[in-house]
């Protein structure tokens, strides 16, 4: 079982950045995926961000590239999302998901076993 919990959300305004963080603990292997999703309000949970296990490669939604940035510290089992330039259309619940099997860049929920409990990001206009 792996344990997933964020944290860094906050009430920022357009323009601002926020660095996000989620702490993976329990039984994490070399394999192991752990990514960003978002929700807003009324919206279905989308895909942010992706992360390889080295951190060498990555893979963003069109709407925050050039913007969001994911990285990761296996030593200290983080992995973060530092968001840049942030955008009212950015608010919204983002939350890390795990997942053991099947690759490292999936963007579909559905694929991914373990979940934080979610960090609200609100950026003012």
């Amino acid at each position: 079982q792996v344990q997933l919990v964020e944290s860094g959300g906050g009430l920022v305004q357009a323009g601002d950045s926020l660095r996000l963080s989620c702490a993976a603990s329990g039984r994490t292997s070399r394999s192991y995926a752990i990514n960003w999703f978002r929700q807003a309000p009324g919206k279905e949970r989308e895909f942010v961000a992706a992360i390889s296990w080295s951190g060498a490669d990555t893979y963003y939604t069109n709407s925050v590239k050039g913007r969001f940035t994911i990285s990761r510290d296996n030593a200290k089992n983080t992995v973060y999302l530092q968001m840049n330039s942030l955008k009212p259309e950015d608010t919204a619940v983002y939350y890390c998901a795990g997942r053991a099997q099947g690759g490292w860049s999936s963007p579909y929920a559905y694929d991914y076993d373990s979940w934080g409990q979610g960090t609200q990001v609100t950026v003012s206009s």
